[in-house]
């Protein structure tokens, strides 16, 4: 067994972001931990997320088999899913079960939000994106991205 960690304490992932350009560029302001690898989780994963003022959580997306869960700690992050949008403050939660409606988190706030993310890693999801000519495919590998016409990237 490992140890337990401060959260905090962990590094935040060297990329920002798997997507491919100009996508990835748009996560600047998210910073996450990948809490669920420092202690070799390999069916789920768990990031603590911090969200800087104007920063996004990802692409606008759904899964078609990964459930997702959110749980905000400190600060507001608007939920925006299809044409909704709900505040979620510290307290509150969320979940996304696979192949439901598209979502992201927004920090539309004067300071930095943090939540939990969790998420399983199941091998053949794929992540959908209404707003952005892109597909996920997870495999694997981990996931690779091509154009909705199945062109990569």
């Amino acid at each position: 067994m490992k140890p337990p960690i401060k959260a905090t304490e962990v590094p935040p992932r060297s990329t920002p972001s798997a997507y491919p350009p100009p996508f990835a560029t748009r996560m600047e302001g998210r910073q996450k931990r990948q809490l669920g690898d420092q202690f070799g989780l390999h069916n789920f994963g768990v990031n603590l997320t911090t969200l800087e003022p104007g920063a996004v959580s990802a692409l606008q997306h759904r899964h078609s088999r990964q459930d997702e869960f959110i749980y905000v700690l400190d600060g507001e992050v608007m939920l925006v899913s299809g044409t909704e949008e709900h505040i979620l403050a510290a307290g509150m939660c969320v979940g996304f079960p696979a192949a439901g409606e598209s979502h992201h988190l927004e920090n539309r706030g004067k300071r930095p939000a943090s939540y939990l993310e969790i998420g399983d890693r199941t091998e053949g999801d794929e992540a959908s994106y209404p707003f952005d000519d892109l597909v996920a495919h997870r495999g694997a590998k981990g996931w690779r991205f091509t154009h909705k016409n199945g062109d990569p990237y």
